[in-house]
């Protein structure tokens, strides 16, 4: 998407919450993400959806954004971020694996990242989500959350393992 294609007002109008703004900057990035989706899907219906998402996603997160400039990098991450889910979902390709999804998270901006890792720590159960921050941002031991949490060391490593992996498909995603 050509950041040319939208003005600076519109789009700080936007970002501020002003939704006749948010309405014209969907309609203005539409025909663009949907051009690049049917370039990156493997499937007409995948390229739809991929589209779909990718609208949802900027309505949900243009707040975020902090430069035009950045939008349509961001855009076509999350286009082709989705592309591959729907990829894997149906079975056309194999799962990315944990290099490439380290790559793809260290790609982005780290405001963005900071967010997307705090909304999948959101996104997990209190189970899990209580495991893994205390393991991965108080850096405690297995031993010392099997005490806090009154759970064998097999169960806490058991919710880490799963929890890591839900936030591992939610930020690559």
């Amino acid at each position: 998407m050509s950041a040319a294609a939208i003005s600076p007002s519109l789009f700080e109008a936007a970002r501020l919450g002003d939704p006749q703004a948010i309405a014209r900057l969907l309609e203005t990035a539409q025909p663009d993400i949907r051009r690049y989706a049917r370039a990156t899907c493997r499937s007409s219906a995948d390229a739809q959806d991929a589209t779909q998402e990718a609208l949802w996603i900027l309505f949900r997160h243009v707040g975020t954004i902090r430069s035009l400039l950045a939008i349509s990098g961001w855009l076509f991450r999350v286009v082709r971020r989705e592309c591959l889910r729907l990829a894997r979902k149906a079975g056309l390709a194999s799962a990315i694996d944990d290099s490439e999804a380290e790559a793809l998270l260290l790609s982005r901006p780290e405001a963005d990242l900071r967010l997307d890792v705090a909304a999948a720590f959101e996104a997990l159960s209190p189970q899990y989500r209580d495991v893994a921050l205390m393991r991965d941002v108080k850096e405690m031991t297995i031993d010392e959350i099997a005490v806090a949490l009154g759970a064998s060391r097999q169960a806490v490593k058991a919710r880490l393992h799963r929890a890591r992996a839900l936030m591992r498909e939610y930020l690559t995603r």
